[in-house]
Order: C-alpha cells, then structure tokens, then sequence
C-alpha cells in the first residue's frame, strides 16, 4: 500500500478556513471536472467502484424474496447518503492530480493511512446511522400506507403506489423524509471528507466547515445535491450496476466543488 504523503497537512486551523460563495456555474464546471477525472483512468475506477453496484445486486436479489421487497426503492435512493464515504480514496486522486502527482489507481488506498483515518471513520459511521435510520424511518412510512394490506408482488406495489391515494401519500410521506434525511448529509458532510483527506483535522471541525459552506452557498449545494441524487438513483435502476460510473464521477466532482468553496 503507497505511503499517504500530503504537505498541506501541516497547514493549521482547519475550521477557520474561509468560505468562497459559488455560482450555479461553478457547481457544473466541477461535475465536468469530476467526468474529466473519471475517463482518465476508466477502467480502473470501474474497479475501485465495482464493490458498491454487486453490494446493491446482492440486495436486489435478496429483497426480490417478497416480504422486503418495499425497501428497494429506499436502498436505490440511500446510496446517496453514504456516496460522501464512497469516493474516499477518489478525492486523493484527483487532490494528487491537481498536485500534478501519480494519480494512478493504486494511491486511492493511501488514505487507509491517512493521519485523519480516525475522523475519517468517525464520519463514515455517522453516514451508516444515518442511512440505517432512513431505511427504518422508509420502512415504518410503508408499513403505516400498507401495512394491514400489503401487495403481493413487486409489480403490484408499483401498480398500487402510482393509482391509489394510498400510493400517493407513500410517495410523498417517502419523498419528503428522504429529501430531509438528504439535506442533513448534503449539509453535514458535502465537503467535509474532502476536507479531511486535504488538511486533516477533526471531524466535528469538517461538519463545521461542511455547514458553513452550505449556509454561504444553500441554493447551489442544493443544486448540486439535486443532481447527485437524480445520477444515483438512475444509476441505481439497472440492479445498482450503473453506480460504478455513477461514484465515481460524482466523487472526484464532489473534490473540485471543495476546492471552489474554500479558500
């Protein structure tokens, strides 16, 4: 495993850092920065990537037993929450591209060596509770709509959920818990990890930062948060096998949008 070497480490005062305000256009110049990143070593990413997709495969097939098969689209939509700790090791990539260092595949697991490891993980855990609390919180909104009466199959659900006032309700019960589990990630953690892996620090000081960022630029961290979500959960249809574009595109994006926003 290659040695985890970052100068800018040394660089104190990682919560005072300023805060940049953005435009609408700098949010989609580092989704192409982020696309630009990927395609310079596609195979590789693919790789790096392809654990997340055959997770969600292996939850597809196991949900398609009956009884959870509800939860699919929560999972679909969830994978947004934990995407943050997903592209970990793509931030130094594109840190080291930026740095004009070997940016080849292998360096991505330096950041298991990482002096912030620690806060790192710390974060990380904070996405898991707040992923399993979102798929709990999906499960009782669908157990309150059908609960007494549930469909019997998946294409059933779907049948009921778009034709019945029931249905209805669950889409927007679903939709609007979901978007408030989101903006809390989105706010907590949009730029925290890149943080991390760049100047090391706490955890509690990236969330400070993360929340400041967003507080100074709330329209365009939702902008981007929008198309985040929209890219993972389209990602997601074809039995989660898109996600392996999907991260890590969305990942190295996610390290440019940090660089604009802070000074």
């Amino acid at each position: 495993m290659p040695v985890y070497s970052n100068p800018a480490l040394a660089q104190p005062n990682v919560s005072e850092r300023a805060i940049r305000a953005i435009s609408t256009a700098d949010v989609f110049d580092a989704l192409g920065r982020g696309v630009s990143d990927f395609w310079r070593h596609p195979s590789h990413y693919l790789f790096l990537a392809l654990i997340y997709p055959a997770v969600g495969i292996v939850l597809a097939v196991w949900s398609a037993g009956g009884a959870t098969f509800p939860l699919l689209y929560p999972l679909a939509t969830g994978f947004a929450l934990i995407g943050p700790l997903a592209a970990i090791g793509l931030y130094e990539l594109s840190r080291r591209r930026e740095q004009g260092e070997d940016d080849s595949p292998r360096h991505a697991f330096g950041v298991l060596k990482h002096p912030a490891i620690g806060s790192i993980v710390l974060l990380g855990a904070m996405l898991a509770v707040i992923f399993a609390l979102w798929i709990a919180a999906a499960g009782a909104i669908y157990s309150a709509h059908f609960g007494m009466n549930p469909p019997e199959t998946l294409m059933a659900l779907i049948t009921e959920t778009f034709t019945t006032t029931r249905g209805w309700s669950l889409l927007f019960w679903g939709n609007l818990v979901g978007l408030g589990f989101a903006f809390v990630v989105l706010a907590t953690t949009a730029i925290a990890f890149p943080l991390l892996v760049d100047r090391g620090g706490s955890a509690g000081e990236a969330v400070a930062v993360s929340v400041r960022a967003f507080a100074t630029n709330p329209v365009q961290m939702t902008v981007f948060g929008l198309v985040v979500a929209v890219m993972v959960f389209v990602a997601s249809l074809p039995l989660f096998v898109g996600l392996a574009l999907a991260l890590p595109m969305l990942g190295h994006a996610t390290w440019h949008l940090y660089r604009k926003i802070l000074v």
